[in-house]
């Protein structure tokens, strides 16, 4: 079986740190967005790149997944930055997600975390904010 890509875009937001919050995908060319409850910025991004590895996998089929290389992006430049090891994750809410995520990359053949510009990651982002907005926020 031949190795292939896969691209995903995430984001997540909240209004009010911590405050109602949701997370946005771009999963392949499927588009997600929910909200998550209350909650931080940073723990819904990582929620956020949580729903997108289990949502490739269901996509891809986890054979396939085992044979896939996954590009993230993503315009939470500190999230990159712990996924990628370069910062330690010091706030222990983010710690168990970490664990998850790390564990979900197992699934691939490579998962590469990159930051991008917001103006890059519209999509996933409008996701989060029609979510929010549906709660009438």
């Amino acid at each position: 079986m031949k190795k292939s890509s896969f691209l995903i875009h995430t984001d997540g937001g909240s209004r009010g740190n911590p405050g109602p919050a949701a997370i946005g995908a771009v999963v392949g060319e499927k588009e997600y967005g929910e909200s998550i409850g209350n909650t931080t910025n940073n723990i819904a991004e990582y929620k956020a790149v949580i729903f997108s590895l289990k949502k490739a996998k269901q996509l891809l089929g986890g054979a396939k997944a085992g044979n896939t290389e996954v590009e993230l992006r993503t315009d939470s430049q500190l999230l990159v930055n712990q996924l990628n090891g370069e910062f330690k994750i010091k706030d222990k809410g983010l710690q168990p997600l970490f664990i998850d995520i790390w564990n979900l990359k197992q699934d691939f053949k490579k998962v590469k975390f990159i930051h991008v510009t917001r103006d890059k990651n519209k999509n996933a982002d409008r996701m989060v904010n029609k979510a929010l907005d549906t709660l009438g926020l």
